[in-house]
């Protein structure tokens, strides 16, 4: 059984113009916020598809690169690895390390300290990356890397 779908005022809602919107890979924007070390591409957000309350796109990182330190405000972040190893680096001074390869998902929480390093020193790191909201906040941050990270294998509470 059908069901007319109306906005709060009984107008009918056009689906054609408010319905689903795919974004041609080959079309992303890169005219976003952007950190030293990596190249970010708008895909969804609300002036290509409408969106209100999340944002995604693209971040590729060149073979053997690091990004500069940098947290994202009150955004939450997730980030899939499509290609490549990631090396993840987190917290006041960078001192903690985790890595991850295709097919994993990281979640990085707001205004956590952090930077992306690409593991492989002959392939480049391509990411999905998927924030909470749609303003672009990126903030640079001026850390000193540590030279021992210290290694960190997370392990959900459900899959311990």
């Amino acid at each position: 059984m059908a069901t007319d779908h109306t906005h709060e005022h009984d107008h009918p809602i056009d689906w054609r113009e408010h319905g689903v919107k795919v974004i041609p890979g080959d079309s992303l924007d890169p005219n976003t916020a952007q950190t030293p070390g990596m190249n970010r591409a708008a895909a969804i957000d609300r002036a290509r598809a409408g969106a209100e309350k999340i944002w995604a796109g693209t971040v590729t990182i060149h073979a053997n690169a690091k990004t500069g330190a940098h947290h994202h405000g009150d955004l939450e972040s997730i980030i899939y690895v499509v290609k490549g190893r990631a090396r993840m680096r987190w917290g006041e001074r960078l001192e903690y390390v985790a890595e991850a390869g295709p097919g994993d998902f990281i979640f990085v929480p707001p205004y956590v300290p952090h930077q992306e390093i690409n593991a492989n020193a002959d392939e480049t790191l391509e990411c999905v990356v998927v924030r909470s909201g749609q303003e672009p906040i990126v903030v640079n941050l001026d850390i000193d890397p540590v030279e021992k990270p210290e290694g960190v294998a997370w392990i959900d509470p459900i899959h311990r």
